[in-house]
């Protein structure tokens, strides 16, 4: 048996303000545009990375309304988990995501464990990690 990870989800308040963010700063594809009546969706993906999706979703997509609730507290204090990126090319990156407008946490910074890191918010006030490998 194998098991592999298909998508992570991405808490955000509205799909369509974060998109720029996700599509155009750091350059993700729009694989699907979805939703139920209830609420939307939209995957997007990396070229080297086929098969693994991340889903911009609001809290409600799937999930009781007391779930949904609890998420949006916490997607307005900026608590939710951060999510890493990888990059060959930390400083276009780190350039491209700062000139979008988004707020910078962290410029680039050589870490003893092996990559180069910087950090960001999205527009919901999700962390944001870009990192590139260095020799250790």
């Amino acid at each position: 048996m194998d098991i592999t990870l298909r998508y992570c989800q991405i808490t955000v308040h509205d799909v369509d303000e974060s998109l720029p963010f996700y599509r155009d700063a750091l350059g993700l594809k729009v694989h699907k545009d979805a939703g139920n009546g209830v609420s939307r969706w939209v995957t997007l993906g990396s070229e080297s990375r086929p098969g693994l999706e991340f889903v911009l979703a609001v809290p409600e997509a799937g999930r009781p309304e007391g779930d949904a609730g609890v998420l949006r507290g916490l997607l307005g204090d900026g608590a939710l988990p951060m999510i890493v990126f990888g990059t060959d090319d930390l400083d276009a990156a780190f350039e491209r995501v700062r000139e979008s407008g988004a707020e910078v946490l962290q410029e680039p910074v050589d870490r003893p464990w092996g990559v180069r890191d910087s950090a960001f918010r999205d527009p919901w006030g999700n962390t944001v990690r870009i990192q590139q490998e260095t020799a250790a």
